[in-house]
């Protein structure tokens, strides 16, 4: 009964905590006279977003953000799966893969959207390349490491049993790997909504990240920061789908063992 009070609680807590900063952020900017350019006032952000959202070219630059990283996602996560698989799978895959991919992983990956500009243009393709070159290595990692952490007792029960090594990958590395799936998955397709923007950044001419370099042109602060209040949804959204699937597909275990973020 206290556990369920106490939840209760802490579920009123966020809007609440939410409430208080926007209040405590529109007091403060009147009050002190803040100019709109540098920091508006909650109910200028509002206004802004309110007039967005009735605009053609507004929902068209979300869509083709939302294209871009959800293309970028599934292309970075069935690389993911089968390179994951490879690496875990064999040996000498690993000793010659995994020390490039890591190589790989400490280049910045904003010093390659120049290069995928170049090379894929300044359509879609170049800001899908980036989506899915940020988001494949936490997804990577974790399929890997969750392969990796099957029980070695069941997995050697098993053979004494004269299980295949298809039947152990199948029946207790896979199930056990699902959790870490899906922890990566989470990471990766916030780290494609990133990549997406980046790309647009740097050159796109629809998108919100371009949306957000116009608004900033215009000096129109408030518009700026509707469109990171949207992206921030957009994030909200996708943690949220992937969390429902995870407790539909992978209920046994919990993703707090994140690892590759």
């Amino acid at each position: 009964m206290m556990q369920k009070l106490r939840d209760k609680q802490e579920y009123y807590l966020v809007p609440l905590v939410f409430v208080v900063v926007v209040a405590i952020w529109e007091y403060a900017v009147k009050a002190f006279e803040i100019s709109q350019v540098i920091l508006p006032a909650p109910s200028a952000i509002g206004s802004a977003m309110a007039s967005q959202v009735q605009t053609a070219f507004f929902w068209n630059n979300v869509r083709v953000t939302t294209q871009e990283a959800l293309v970028g996602f599934a292309a970075a996560t069935i690389f993911a799966i089968v390179a994951g698989t490879f690496i875990s799978q064999i040996k000498i895959v690993e000793k010659v893969a995994l020390p490039y991919l890591v190589g790989f992983q400490a280049i910045p990956k904003i010093a390659l959207a120049p290069l995928f500009i170049i090379w894929f243009g300044f359509g879609m393709t170049s800001k899908v390349v980036m989506a899915a070159t940020i988001a494949f290595f936490p997804i990577l990692i974790n399929i890997i490491e969750g392969l990796r952490s099957a029980d070695a007792e069941q997995i050697r029960m098993l053979r004494v049993f004269g299980a295949s090594k298809f039947q152990i990958f199948h029946k207790v590395q896979v199930p056990n790997a699902m959790p870490f799936f899906f922890a990566g998955l989470d990471v990766g397709l916030l780290l494609a909504i990133l990549g997406a923007v980046v790309g647009e950044f740097l050159g796109s001419q629809e998108g919100l990240g371009n949306m957000v370099l116009t608004l900033q042109y215009n000096f129109d602060t408030a518009g700026m920061f509707s469109v990171l209040i949207v992206l921030s949804i957009m994030g909200i959204i996708a943690h949220s789908v992937i969390k429902a699937f995870q407790r539909k597909f992978a209920f046994w275990g919990d993703n707090d063992h994140i690892v590759g973020t």
